[in-house]
Formats: C-alpha cells, sequence, structure tokens
C-alpha cells in the first residue's frame, strides 16, 4: 500500500500527520472516540453484506472471535469486531473502563461506520456489553437480534437478590492476584478454568493457554483492574428485560468462570423472545472449543 511517504525523509514537522498514517497501516483502521480514545477494529467481507458484530470477553481483544468472524465472512456475512477500550490494540485511556462507555464506544463505532440491521454477538463481558448496548442503543433498527455466549448476564456476583452468585471475594481475589502478579495470574486463569483444562481427562492446548495470555497482557493495566468490577457488580436486569428483539442465550453446562446457573438460567426468563441453547459438558471459552458447533448455531440464529 502506498502511504504517500518517504519514511526517510519525514521532517520533524510532519510527525504529527504522519504517525496515524504509519500506525494505521501497520496495525489496522481506528476511529476516535468523542473522549479522545482511540478504538482499534477489524472489518471483514463484503461491506454491503448483513453486518454481524463480536464483543469479546475480558481481559482478550477481537482476535479471539476471528473463527467465528472468518466462517460468517466466508458465509456472505461483513463482520466488525473491535478491541474495546484499554483492551488490545485501542489506547489506555484512565477513565471510562465501565458498561456504559464501552457501550458509547460501540455506538460511536455504529455510527462512524454506518452500521444498521445488525446482529450484535458477545461473550462474556462482551454479552453485557452487547445487552446494554443493544438496551440503549440499539433502537431504530440498528440491532435486529443479539446472542451471548457465555454472558455474564445478568449479574455475577453474589447478593441478596442474587444469591446464586459469585461471592465478592472471588473477584477480589481476582484484583489481589493482579496487583501481586498479573503475568502470572494470566497464566493460571487459562490453564485452569476458563477453557477447563484443569478437568479430567481435558486435551490442554498450549497454543490457546499462550493466545489468552498474549491477548491478556496486551491490555492496559488499569483497564482490565476496573474492568474486573464492570463485568462482575453491572446488574443487567432492567437491560434485558427491556430488549424486545430475538436474543439467543449459548451456554455451557460446565462453565466455571460464569456458571450457568447465575446467568443463562436467569437470563432467559428476564427476556422477551429469548432462546436458550445449553451445550453439555461445555466451558466458558465456547467459540475456541467449539468452533464448529458454535459456527453452525450463530448461522441457524442470523439466518432464521
Amino acid at each position: 500500500m502506498d502511504l504517500g511517504l518517504d519514511i526517510d525523509r519525514i521532517e520533524p514537522r510532519q510527525t504529527r500527520e504522519s504517525v496515524p498514517k504509519i500506525v494505521s497501516y501497520l496495525m489496522g483502521p481506528t476511529f476516535t472516540t468523542r473522549d479522545g480514545t482511540e478504538i482499534y477494529y477489524k472489518d471483514w467481507g463484503d461491506k454491503s453484506a448483513p453486518v454481524v458484530t463480536f464483543s469479546h470477553g475480558w481481559p482478550l481483544n477481537s482476535d479471539n472471535w476471528e473463527n467465528q468472524m472468518f466462517f460468517l465472512s466466508n458465509a456472505g456475512f461483513r463482520t466488525v469486531a473491535w478491541d474495546r477500550r484499554g483492551h488490545g490494540r485501542s489506547s489506555q485511556p484512565w477513565d471510562g473502563n465501565d458498561m456504559d462507555t464501552y457501550a458509547s464506544d460501540a455506538d460511536q463505532l455504529f455510527a462512524h461506520l454506518n452500521l444498521t440491521d445488525v446482529v450484535m454477538v458477545g461473550h462474556s463481558t462482551g454479552g453485557g456489553e452487547v445487552a446494554r448496548f443493544a438496551a440503549k442503543h440499539g433502537g431504530n433498527g440498528r440491532v435486529k437480534k443479539a446472542v451471548l455466549v457465555g454472558a455474564v448476564t445478568p449479574l455475577m456476583v453474589k447478593t441478596e437478590a442474587n444469591p446464586e452468585g459469585t461471592p465478592i471475594k472471588v473477584f477480589d481475589g481476582f484484583r489481589d492476584a493482579m496487583l501481586k502478579n498479573r503475568a502470572q495470574f494470566f497464566l493460571d486463569v487459562p490453564t485452569g478454568p476458563f477453557f477447563g483444562f484443569n478437568r479430567p481427562n481435558a486435551t490442554v492446548s498450549q497454543g490457546l493457554i499462550q493466545s489468552w495470555w498474549d491477548q491478556g497482557m496486551q491490555a492496559g493495566f488499569k483497564n482490565a483492574f476496573d474492568c474486573i468490577k464492570a463485568f462482575s457488580e453491572t446488574d443487567f436486569t432492567d437491560d434485558l428485560k427491556s430488549l424486545d428483539i430475538p436474543v439467543l442465550l449459548l451456554h455451557g453446562d460446565d462453565d466455571q468462570v460464569v456458571p450457568i446457573q447465575a446467568a443463562a438460567l436467569k437470563a432467559i426468563e428476564l427476556l422477551k423472545q429469548g432462546t436458550l441453547k445449553v451445550i453439555p459438558g461445555g466451558q466458558h471459552a465456547l467459540p475456541n472449543l467449539n468452533i464448529d458447533e458454535v459456527n453452525s448455531i450463530l448461522l441457524e440464529f442470523i439466518k432464521a
């Protein structure tokens, strides 16, 4: 690609103008939010085709959806995914690490790309982001369907009203582990519960463990730290109740990160047009471990 630049002859005064071009060429497209955050995104497939978007989990980035994006792009869809602020190749702002801001960033990306009549797919934390986006910004034909995969909805943390939830001390433990040794913590999670490699007779993939670690370590420290509160303590009950679109809940019944009892089994009771699909023996990382099954389920739901 010709950037119209002679790198060896860039004058100092040209730097401000030239660097964004170089970064965009090397890394991929980005756009700037109203608060100045650079959001990296992928936009694959035929730009005139029906749109499917993907929102990733914590502390990962859009790379975690590459199998589904590739499959659906080849099936005739336009697929779009982004690195949440503070994650992956997006910039690392100090503030705005909360669900409302995540949804607002996505809203601005939708406007930037003029996306309408979209099917939104979100995994784990990304499922919460999709629920918040669809409830707050998805009207007027912007979002026609949603898929929540191993999603944190309606509420992860244990409260008096949510006795099946995960005790707050677990999430405090996440924060303590990050402060003590983030690199080791981000190795322990994929080695154990995320992929279910701690289960007897599990087939361990070092590649998946390494990919998770690589993606996690790309996230800004404070962004990943703050996001623990965002995914664990945000209550999506009202978001789910307000949705007037078909919503597919896809969850593994052996999910050790977001247990199904406090998530999909509760969320289905709140949705007006909800469908629950349970994967027997399924772990949290369904998009990575059950690739063909997830792809088939997504395609069937999108086309229905």
